[in-house]
């Protein structure tokens, strides 16, 4: 069955643009114009994943990505023509997996789109309530525990709600445990395509997940940073 693709954007030209490239991919695409009307779409089609641009009538992309969020780890990629930083790293601490800068490149949309539904197909492959769960590498780190087989992340026994980015991430990490990687590496590794994006977006997911995983955020305990290095998972293993 074909993955269903949501293109939110006011900018009709674009619209066209993408939603061709995509249908021509093998596509669905369902298009709106604005965030009240993604909210509505989302809830009425459950697409595989969303292309949802910043700058928009009645709801910007900031906050229906932070509504989407609330309910759904569905993949985000966000669109914005604007080039300051901040606008970006907002984007990514609402929960945006993604996000490509006007004008861009189709092929380089294409690939992240394809990237982005691998990542959460892989994650979807298995159960994580069924019985029959295939046995995989179980990481225990403290009160972590990185389970490959159901492809979650635990904390005390709880479950931690984490967008498919923050669990390969943290996956990456904890499967190099104490291994020092540099922001580049981590986009190579982790993103896994060729990164058109600044390192900031690692920056950014760090202290997202860390908001997640660690007891005290600002005093991490697994997620470190190795100054003008990068970042390392460091723990005692059990």
């Amino acid at each position: 069955m074909a993955k269903k693709i949501l293109v939110v954007d006011d900018e009709k030209n674009i619209v066209d643009i993408v939603s061709f490239n995509l249908s021509k991919e093998g596509y669905k695409v369902v298009a709106v114009k604005d965030g009240e009307a993604a909210l509505i779409a989302f809830d009425k089609e459950k697409p595989d994943l969303i292309i949802l641009d910043v700058m928009m009538p009645k709801l910007d992309g900031f906050e229906t990505c932070k509504r989407i969020r609330e309910k759904s780890q569905v993949p985000i990629i966000m669109l914005t023509a604007r080039a300051e930083e901040v606008d970006k790293v907002l984007g990514l601490e609402l929960g945006a997996d993604d996000y490509v800068v006007k004008p861009f490149s189709v092929r380089e949309l294409l690939a992240r789109v394809k990237t982005n539904l691998r990542s959460r197909q892989v994650l979807q492959e298995i159960d994580p309530k069924a019985e029959e769960v295939v046995a995989g590498e179980v990481l225990e780190y403290g009160d972590i525990v990185v389970d490959t087989g159901r492809f979650e992340v635990r904390r005390e026994g709880i479950a931690l709600e984490l967008t498919n980015r923050e669990y390969e991430l943290t996956k990456f990490l904890a499967a190099n445990n104490s291994q020092v990687f540099s922001r580049e590496q981590l986009l190579q590794r982790v993103w896994g395509y060729e990164y058109y994006g600044d390192a900031r977006t690692v920056d950014v997911t760090i202290r997202r997940l860390r908001s997640k995983l660690e007891k005290n955020p600002e005093d991490p305990k697994y997620i470190m940073t190795r100054r003008g290095v990068g970042y390392y998972f460091r723990a005692e293993q059990n």
